[in-house]
């Protein structure tokens, strides 16, 4: 047991990082802001610290754990392991341009039903905002990628976050447009969902770090 503890402090040791200081901030913002019973649990330090690593651009860590700090991040997992609340409580530790807007995927989906074509490029080439004089890429992450369908608009069936992934990957290649995304869909399904050319850009864009298949539901 002792030999265990010694091994999972040494996994989340940083120069950058005051790990314990984090998990505190985390556990009190989750019960303020998702729920009270909320809490941290000790099986997912590991993936919180590869976060933390990727957020605070610890790169010695990241080299570690084959982290690319220039990517994006993929959060994936079962269903009610935290993936949402964790990306939800990351935002308040980060500096206002470093930030993040989550959205969810369903309801890109239903505004595309409203809107139409131009929600494509909303959350693509035209997401963009003035940050002192200068155009700044808007980094979104994606809640829930793969929950939404297939959409028809107009009798037009449209794979709404597939278009907007492809041309988030050219913005990303172009202007260093950064895309985050939750999802409890596996590698193979993100490709019978997305289609093939999809999933290799993902690859190229974003680095995925991965909650154990077994995790607990930890809704309340």
């Amino acid at each position: 047991m002792a030999s265990h503890s010694k091994s999972h402090s040494e996994s989340v040791r940083s120069n950058v990082i005051q790990f314990d200081k984090c998990l505190e901030f985390l556990e009190k913002a989750g019960k303020e802001y998702i729920s009270p019973k909320f809490q941290i649990w000790k099986e997912d330090h590991l993936i919180i610290f590869k976060l933390l690593v990727y957020f605070y651009q610890d790169k010695p860590n990241a080299e570690k754990h084959g982290i690319d700090l220039h990517k994006g991040i993929l959060l994936t997992g079962p269903v009610g392991c935290g993936k949402t609340s964790l990306m939800t409580l990351l935002r308040f530790m980060l500096a206002p341009k470093k930030q993040y807007i989550i959205k969810s995927a369903r309801d890109i989906t239903l505004e595309f039903i409203q809107d139409g074509y131009s929600t494509i490029n909303k959350y693509s080439k035209a997401a963009f905002q003035q940050t002192g004089g200068e155009l700044i890429p808007k980094a979104y992450c994606f809640d829930d990628l793969g929950v939404e369908s297939n959409i028809k608009y107009y009798g037009n069936e449209t794979n709404v976050m597939a278009e907007i992934l492809l041309s988030r990957y050219d913005m990303f290649i172009s202007r260093h447009m950064l895309t985050h995304a939750t999802t409890n869909l596996s590698a193979s399904e993100i490709e019978n969902c997305y289609g093939n050319r999809v999933r290799s850009r993902m690859r190229e864009m974003i680095n995925v770090i991965a909650f154990d298949k077994e995790a607990k539901d930890k809704r309340v």
